[in-house]
C-alpha cells in the first residue's frame, strides 16, 4: 500500500491513536457515531482520549437508519459549533461519508476509526453522497490516519463482513471495465495502480476461508484489501479504477429504494449481486467469435441513449431525477454517437484484447460460490429485489456514471 498518512490494523489500534494524538498535538475532538458504532467502539474511543486529556465531544447519529445525505452533514456541522477540532468518524461507509464531507466543508482534517471491513471507502478521497435523491462522489479528502481495531472487525456483523468481500469481489468488473474504456474510447488510465488493485484482490480471495470464519488473518487479509482499493482511488483521483458497472447497478438500487421510502441494502451486498449480472455480461462477450462481432456490428440498431422515448422510460424508472440523470450523461452519449463508426472499428480491431480481458473476469457461478462461502446473499431475491427491479437495472444503471463499461459494449454490439 503507498499512502502518506498511518494506516493501523491491529488489537492495539486505540492506544496507537492515543500515541499519535499526542506525538502530533491533537487533543480537541469531534468524534462522530451512530448508536451502534458507539457502542461497538465509540464509547471507548472516547474514555480513552478523556483518559488523555483530550477535549471530545460526542455526536452519535439518531435514528433507526442512517443515510449520507445533506441532512445528516449538516447535523454534524451544527454540532461542530464551529470550533476547530479534528473530526473522527467511528463507523463504517456512512459514517466515513458524513463525517469526511462534514470536516471538508469546516476545513478541518478527520481521522477514520472503521467498525467493519465492509466498504473500500475508508481510504479514498471522496465521500458518497445522497443530494435530492441523487448518489454523487464529491471530491474531498483522505483521511489524517487511520485505526482500524481488529477485534472489533471481527466482531461485527457477518452481514457486514460479507458486504466488504462483496464490495472487494467487484473489482474484477471495475478494472475490466476499465480497461474497456483504454481500449475503445481513450480513457486515462494507470496500468501500475490497476496491478495493485488486481493484488489487493487476489490475495483477499486467496485468504477466503478465514474470511469466512472472520478470523483475525482473514479480516486483516479483506481490511487490507479494502484499504488499498481505498488508496487507489484517491491517487488516480476519481473511483474509476474501483468503480465500474457493478457499482452502477448497486447505486440504482440504492436510490430506487431510497424514492420508495423502503429500507437501505448494505452497499458491497448489492455490489455482489452486481457483480454476478456484470460477469454474465463478461461471460457472453467471451462466447462471440470474431465474425459474430463484425456480423453483428453491421446490423446492430444504433442505441436509443438519450432519446424521447428512452426518456420517458428511464422517467419511469428513475422518478424526479430523470431529467437530471439523462442530463449528466448527455456529453457521454453524444461523444458515443458521434464516434459510433470509429467506435465500432475499434472493437473490431481490438476483439482480442477485449476478449482477453472478458477472461480475467471469473464465470458467474465462481463469484457466486465466493460470496456464498463467506454468507453473503448470492440471488437479488435475497435482497428483496424483485426481478423487475433487476431488469429495470439491467436497462437504466448505465446512466448514472460516464464511463464505459460492458454494458456500454454490449449496447454498441446489439446483444442486450
Amino acid at each position: 500500500m503507498k499512502a502518506d498518512y498511518p494506516i493501523i490494523c491491529s488489537e492495539d489500534a486505540i492506544a496507537q491513536l492515543i500515541q499519535y494524538s499526542r506525538s502530533h498535538s491533537v487533543n480537541r475532538f469531534l468524534l462522530v457515531s451512530d448508536q451502534n458504532t458507539y457502542a461497538a467502539l465509540g464509547r471507548r474511543v472516547e474514555a480513552g482520549l478523556k483518559d488523555a486529556n483530550g477535549d471530545v465531544r460526542t455526536l452519535v447519529l439518531g435514528g433507526s437508519e442512517v443515510i449520507a445525505d445533506q441532512k445528516r452533514v449538516f447535523e454534524v456541522l451544527f454540532h461542530a459549533d464551529g470550533e476547530a477540532r479534528t473530526y473522527l468518524a467511528v463507523g463504517s461507509g456512512t459514517i466515513t461519508d458524513i463525517t469526511r464531507y462534514a470536516s471538508f466543508c469546516a476545513r478541518n482534517r478527520f481521522i477514520s476509526l472503521p467498525t467493519a471491513p465492509s466498504v473500500d471507502a475508508y481510504t479514498s478521497g471522496g465521500a458518497a453522497l445522497v443530494i435530492d435523491g441523487f448518489k454523487k462522489t464529491a471530491p474531498c479528502h483522505a483521511p489524517a490516519a487511520v485505526f482500524a481495531d481488529l477485534r472489533t472487525l471481527c466482531e461485527a456483523p457477518r452481514d457486514m463482513i460479507a458486504s466488504g468481500f462483496g464490495d472487494l469481489l467487484g473489482k474484477y468488473i471495475s478494472l475490466a471495465d476499465w480497461q474497456l474504456g483504454r481500449l475503445l474510447v481513450d480513457e486515462p488510465y494507470d496500468a501500475e495502480i490497476a496491478q495493485r488493485l488486481r493484488r489487493a484482490l487476489r490475495n483477499c480471495v486467496e485468504n477466503v476461508e478465514q474470511v469466512a470464519r472472520a478470523s483475525p488473518q482473514g479480516i486483516a487479509k479483506l481490511m487490507e484489501g479494502l484499504f488499498e482499493s481505498g488508496l487507489c482511488m484517491a491517487e488516480f483521483g476519481t473511483s474509476r479504477p474501483a468503480s465500474g458497472s457493478e457499482h452502477q447497478f448497486s447505486h440504482f438500487w440504492e436510490m430506487k429504494r431510497m424514492q420508495e421510502g423502503r429500507p437501505a441494502i448494505l452497499h458491497g451486498a448489492k455490489v455482489g449481486i452486481g457483480t454476478i449480472l456484470a460477469a454474465q455480461w463478461y461471460a457472453s462477450i467471451r462466447s462471440l467469435a470474431p465474425d459474430d462481432v463484425v456480423r453483428r456490428l453491421s446490423t446492430a440498431p444504433s442505441p436509443a441513449w438519450g432519446r424521447d422515448r428512452e426518456v420517458e422510460r428511464l422517467r419511469d424508472v428513475y422518478g424526479p431525477v430523470a431529467d437530471q440523470i439523462v442530463a449528466d450523461h448527455q456529453p457521454f452519449l453524444e461523444m458515443l454517437e458521434a464516434n459510433s463508426d470509429v467506435l465500432k472499428q475499434r472493437i473490431i480491431d481490438h476483439w482480442e484484447a477485449i476478449q482477453g480481458t472478458a477472461a480475467t473476469v471469473p464465470p458467474p457461478q465462481r463469484i457466486l460460490n465466493l460470496l456464498e462461502q463467506v454468507g453473503g446473499p448470492s440471488d437479488p431475491r435475497a435482497l428483496g429485489l424483485s426481478d423487475e427491479e433487476v431488469e429495470q437495472a439491467r436497462g437504466g444503471a448505465h446512466y448514472l456514471r460516464n464511463r464505459f463499461t460492458v454494458d456500454t459494449l454490449g449496447r454498441v454490439i446489439g446483444l442486450w
